[in-house]
């Protein structure tokens, strides 16, 4: 797979993906991660992006021209499954989607920034809106960093086991249930004795019955 991230302020998305997971999969080769800077497609001396809206109002607007000239450049070099847009009134990203996603090989980021991209480029270049929440960041750079964590960590071998991506919560519309390790007893609070019987078709059992409870009192929405 490989992911191009657009943005004006690139040093917010190099940590994330210089590190733990992220940068074991790059280093397997089992993704890429491109980060480009939208500066570097202008051609003015002030290398200007975003400009005032017309009609007048608060806030500076992403210019269409350098997204246009950086999107088809990327264009230009391979064919791409998706152009997602981060921005708050997009979909509500969701752990669907991130399957969905993981299955393709070349996708486009682009980060909002300021009060958001020319309402042109969301019309001719973008396919898919998506937010991560139902609030405002300043910018789409940590949203992309969260999109592309949850779709790189699903790809064959970036996970040392991959039947854990499998169990995670939402996988199955469940929150995932409870979890312990060593040491067995801690200042008198003790894992289930269930857990520690060797027995493990009941283990799944009370897996299950007990995601079944999280989530009835957590997440009752998810049962609908």
């Amino acid at each position: 797979m490989r992911i191009d991230i657009i943005t004006v302020l690139p040093e917010l998305l190099k940590s994330p993906f210089e590190a733990s997971i992220l940068k074991r999969a790059q280093d397997k080769g089992l993704v890429s991660v491109h980060i480009h800077n939208l500066r570097d497609y202008t051609d003015d001396n002030y290398k200007q992006v975003d400009d005032y809206q017309f009609g007048g109002g608060a806030g500076m607007v992403l210019m269409i021209e350098p997204i246009d000239r950086c999107i088809s450049s990327l264009k230009g070099e391979r064919d791409y499954d998706e152009v997602i847009y981060m921005t708050p009134d997009g979909e509500t990203f969701n752990q669907k989607t991130a399957n969905r996603l993981s299955l393709l090989k070349n996708i486009i980021v682009l980060c909002g920034h300021y009060k958001g991209v020319d309402q042109r480029v969301r019309d001719a270049f973008v396919t898919r809106e998506i937010s991560i929440g139902d609030y405002v960041l300043s910018g789409g750079e940590l949203a992309a960093a969260v999109l592309a964590d949850s779709i790189i960590r699903l790809l064959p071998g970036v996970l040392n086991d991959e039947t854990s991506a499998l169990t995670d919560t939402y996988q199955d519309n469940l929150l995932a249930p409870p979890v312990y390790t060593r040491p067995r007893e801690y200042k008198g609070l003790e894992v289930p004795a269930i857990l520690v019987s060797g027995n493990f078709p009941e283990i799944e059992k009370w897996r299950e019955e007990e995601a079944l409870k999280r989530t009835q009192k957590n997440r009752p929405d998810l049962l609908q």
